[in-house]
């Protein structure tokens, strides 16, 4: 057996990571242990001998919560875990993205870093844990690859930053942000925050960073204490000769190409050229052996030419392919009411990226049941993107969303609920669809400014407008020269160094996200770029406010009208009787009303037509309220007895009239005054404290 080997590392707050390496997954390249508080997560790395034919690196990672974690049998026919849920699909993406930047160019060998949560501590997130058991397993592997890496959440309390806060501190915080990179720079930033300055979300990102650094740091001793010699492979490197006779053929048409304005023109010119390359190469070299991993190289060669021409043009001449200037916004134009049946909707166009947005109002127990390692959730506000084919005018793949579908949905969704009401003041769920109909570039961000705007249409009273942009970078390593974009386009993120998105309101950042192609970017670039990005911010919000600028003051017709109020929480039983039977009823007499009970006593009445709404309220009131000693009451006499009469003041409440208190004169039987039926006038004279009987007098009410 193994050798085990343990490390420490304790966080300021007096938190502990405990690493164990040595022990299981010994068949793996590279496999650690990580334990934090109760959780803990097993990462294993592996990779092929064999590099792949593929023309990008196949690279893999999967983050998976096992139900046992926190001692949970999986739901289901089966009572087995299923397709990976929405938390478990953010999460491997949150790791792969600060691992990606740190494999080589040309590196082609297939690699997948597999993190399985084992144990799982309600109070604390299991992301960062992976992330880093994520690094470690591949830092003690024979993969080339050139981390470490780190990540940390941050959070801010009473203007104070935490690192890897809990689940109830992160309740009080004004920031969610999750940092990631090397000791040297950040390479990824995933955040949520309730409108804070750009000042203090870079404090946040630099006071973060100084803890990635000490993490790299203690996984260097980890390494140095139990990793294994790289693997030397070879990178997949274009042969000289295929590289001069491709450029000679077509450098110069595509450099040309590069400059047409219209994306399809654009596209449409570049594929012909590059169809006629390959067409002529391909008759050339017919009958070779290694004819596809030529043509293979050719493309690569073809797309090296496009992505220089496009630094360079931006870098040198500070031009853009579609000739706009570096801080430029594309063309705006906006309307809302754009569907007629719907609750609220938006249509909203940035350049050749255009964004449906469509509001759906529902009842409060329309929420989403979030059901993970914690305890069970419900989510009234919900974001959801869609990303079709033909809005790149492509032909493609249509079913359940993929990655990259729930991570946009997720980041507009994270940008918006900072600016949701409270179930308080709005007592809906919220379902907000961003349907994208064209695209080329920053499409996430054109969904949070539709989404905003047909949210104010339906009337939704959001705390502020948000706007989403998103920024870019073109860099060289050499020179340490950099050019940041002001909303990028699809070409300037694919050959450009990175994808920076910010949201926010005129007061604030909601949201950021950023992934970078190089090994990091420094504070200085993160400042300019957040400084940029608030530029642009504020015109585009300008746009949005001309085309609605505020919220509407009534639903749409086609919405369901809510009421809420509340009730004396020990009278809940009374308005839902035995077996639902009394509630059961006001729904089938007020035309199917909804009607949502809370345990703190909130009721939530919902209908499309406010007469039925009004008509469950009353029923409701009459149930809880109380009778008033003095008060005069018209209620029903339900049952006669020898010693007086029961009258009902209303359903749920009953008194009774003594023989006494019926007439001013003696009356010897009371069926000769009342009979079963009767609605009389009846005024309350008192009530039992211990029973809480309620004495009526008819004689009392007659004189008063």
């Amino acid at each position: 057996m193994s050798e085990i080997q343990r490390f420490e590392y304790v966080q300021k707050e007096g938190r502990k990571f405990v690493v164990e390496v040595g022990e299981v997954a010994k068949q793996a390249n590279g496999a650690a242990m990580v334990h934090y508080n109760d959780t803990t997560v097993l990462s294993a790395a592996v990779f092929s001998n064999n590099a792949s034919t593929a023309d990008f690196f196949p690279l893999t990672v999967l983050y998976q919560e096992k139900l046992y974690a926190a001692g949970k049998i999986p739901g289901g026919f089966f009572k087995r875990e299923g397709r990976p849920t929405e938390h478990e699909t953010l999460t491997s993406r949150l790791i792969d993205r600060p691992i990606r930047p740190l494999f080589a160019e040309g590196f082609r060998n297939e690699v997948q870093v597999i993190n399985t949560v084992l144990s799982a501590n309600p109070d604390y997130s299991s992301q960062m844990t992976a992330m880093l058991g994520a690094s470690i397993a591949l830092c003690i592997s024979d993969i080339p690859f050139e981390g470490p890496i780190a990540g940390v959440q941050v959070g801010r309390i009473n203007g104070e930053f935490v690192i890897n806060p809990t689940v109830e501190e992160l309740e009080k915080s004004d920031i969610n942000l999750i940092v990631a990179g090397t000791s040297e720079a950040i390479n990824m930033v995933e955040a949520g925050s309730k409108e804070v300055s750009e000042e203090d979300m870079l404090d946040a990102l630099m006071f973060g960073f100084e803890e990635i650094k000490r993490l790299c740091a203690f996984q260097k001793e980890i390494v140095k204490a139990c990793g294994k010699v790289k693997t030397e492979v070879e990178l997949r490197v274009i042969p000289e000769d295929i590289n001069k006779l491709v450029r000679d053929m077509a450098e110069d048409r595509l450099v040309k190409a590069v400059s047409i304005y219209d994306k399809l023109e654009r596209a449409r010119t570049i594929e012909a050229i590059n169809e006629e390359v390959i067409e002529k190469l391909e008759a050339a070299w017919k009958g070779d052996e290694d004819l596809e991993d030529k043509m293979k190289f050719v493309n690569n060669i073809l797309e090296l030419i496009v992505a220089t021409e496009v630094r360079r043009l931006i870098t040198e001449d500070k031009v853009r392919p579609d000739g706009r200037k570096v801080d430029e916004i594309r063309p705006l134009s906006s309307r809302v009411d754009v569907l007629e049946r719907t609750h609220g909707s938006a249509l909203f166009t940035r350049g050749q990226t255009q964004s449906l947005g469509i509001v759906t109002l529902g009842s409060l127990n329309e929420f989403q049941v979030i059901d993970g390692l914690g305890v069970e959730e419900g989510k009234r506000f919900m974001f959801h993107y869609n990303f079709p084919a033909f809005s790149v005018g492509e032909v493609g793949r249509y079913g359940s969303p993929g990655r990259r579908e729930i991570g946009h949905g997720a980041l507009a969704e994270r940008a918006l609920a900072q600016v949701i009401p409270s179930e308080d003041e709005f007592p809906y769920t919220i379902r907000v669809v961003s349907e994208i109909l064209e695209s080329n570039g920053s499409s996430s961000q054109a969904s949070i400014c539709s989404g905003t705007m047909a949210l104010m249409a339906a009337g939704v009273p959001i705390k502020a407008p948000v706007a989403g942009i998103a920024m870019g970078l073109i860099s060289d390593e050499e020179t340490g020269k950099y050019t940041i974009l002001t909303d990028i386009q699809g070409m300037e993120d694919h050959y450009g160094d990175m994808d920076f998105k910010v949201a926010g309101s005129r007061n604030g950042i909601t949201a950021l996200q950023m992934d970078i192609k190089v090994k990091g970017i420094s504070r200085d670039i993160l400042k300019e770029a957040l400084a940029q990005a608030k530029v642009g911010r504020m015109t585009i919000l300008g746009h949005m406010l001309n085309t609605i600028n505020t919220y509407r003051d009534e639903l749409s017709p086609y919405a369901p009208k809510v009421v809420m109020f509340r009730i004396d929480p020990d009278k809940i039983r009374e308005v839902i009787g035995a077996g639902g039977k009394v509630i059961t009823k006001i729904i089938e007499e007020c035309d199917n009303v909804k009607i949502d009970i809370e345990q703190d006593g909130r009721v939530f009445v919902m209908h499309q037509d406010r007469k039925w709404i009004e008509a469950a309220c009353e029923k409701i009131q009459d149930i809880v309220k109380e009778a008033e000693v003095d008060q005069i009451y018209t209620g029903k006499v339900v049952k006669i007895v020898d010693f007086g009469a029961f009258v009902e003041l209303w359903p749920g409440c009953e008194g009774m009239v003594h023989i006494s208190e019926l007439a001013n004169e003696r009356v010897k039987a009371v069926k000769d005054v009342l009979a079963e039926g009767d609605e009389i006038v009846v005024k309350v004279i008192g009530i039992d404290e211990k029973t809480g009987k309620i004495k009526l007098s008819r004689k009392a009410a007659i004189n008063a």
